[in-house]
């Protein structure tokens, strides 16, 4: 086994958040400094494993992991087992090794009790990505969801802090909410690896095919199953949105803002006209210093209404 370099675990951390998730990145820079380094350390376990399992289905197992992961198998059923011993070492006090991931996570639950429950699912969601290419009803995919990104929320919620047991359940409709856009996004991506998330009953309800879909058409069948996507997305934030107003104060701006930037995904998709083949729907950066500045303003005059005026 490799023995680690990093000097700074958090610092290994946020450079992995900055490099592949631009967005959480950027609201996690409105955390105080404690919570941002735990929140970095929870966001990296998650890219970690997504893209374990990402680059095993792009290169069936022949090419070296992008992430340089320096710790188990290059199987991706060994890593993902790896990352689950290290979890259960870590949580069971035996250490952390020379993961600098794990060497966050144990130092972060020095102060926040971040349940190690979640993030098994999580990794039982992940590895669903192994196997299972495509998703015939919605209740298939939101179970997805919930392993991958609803869990999330579960973890995250006690770095955050709240006060109120309810705000567990809203923050799985965000998790929810944000897997469902980026799903969105990124149906072109997981078209190429022979994914497809949009539930077959749905594509089949709007009389649009697999066909139609590997050749990256867009018409009218099309563009009004990606809305009725989208307006579900919705639904979830704002059931999600709910929430916010139950954390610490000192992390409303971050959560709220997060959300309201992955909303405006799904306004990119529409000005994209439903392009979801060959343009990547992002946020520019003028778009999200609009956001933070406007979020601010909400927060500090009391407002309750999330989004809406963005």
């Amino acid at each position: 086994m490799r023995q680690s370099s990093v000097t700074d675990p958090y610092e290994y951390c946020r450079k992995i958040i900055q490099r592949a998730s631009k967005t959480f990145y950027w609201g996690s820079n409105f955390l105080p400094q404690p919570k941002r380094k735990a929140i970095w350390a929870v966001y990296a376990f998650c890219r970690m494993i997504d893209d374990i399992v990402d680059e095993a289905v792009e290169a069936e197992g022949t090419r070296e992991p992008r992430t340089g992961h320096l710790y188990g198998a290059k199987d991706p059923h060994c890593e993902l087992d790896y990352w689950h011993q290290s979890l259960q070492h870590v949580y069971d006090g035996e250490g952390s090794g020379d993961n600098p991931i794990m060497q966050a996570w144990e130092d972060m639950l020095q102060t926040y009790a971040v349940p190690i429950k979640p993030a098994l699912v999580l990794l039982d969601g992940v590895a669903m990505d192994l196997s299972k290419r495509r998703y015939q009803s919605f209740a298939e995919l939101e179970l997805y969801c919930y392993r991958v990104a609803g869990t999330v929320g579960l973890l995250t919620s006690p770095i955050f802090g709240y006060n109120d047991e309810r705000a567990l359940t809203y923050a799985v409709e965000l998790g929810i909410a944000l897997q469902l856009t980026n799903i969105l996004r990124d149906v072109g991506e997981d078209l190429r690896r022979n994914r497809i998330y949009l539930p077959l009953e749905e594509m089949e309800r709007f009389r649009y095919s697999e066909e139609d879909l590997q050749q990256g058409v867009i018409n009218d069948a099309f563009r009004e199953l990606i809305h009725f996507q989208m307006a579900r997305a919705e639904e979830y934030y704002i059931r999600g949105q709910q929430g916010i107003d139950l954390l610490h104060p000192d992390c409303q701006l971050s959560v709220k803002l997060s959300g309201v930037l992955y909303r405006r995904i799904l306004e990119r998709i529409r000005s994209n006209d439903y392009n979801v083949f060959t343009k990547r729907a992002s946020v520019p950066l003028q778009t999200k210093l609009v956001a933070a500045s406007t979020c601010w303003v909400m927060q500090h005059v009391g407002s309750r209404q999330y989004g809406h005026v963005l």
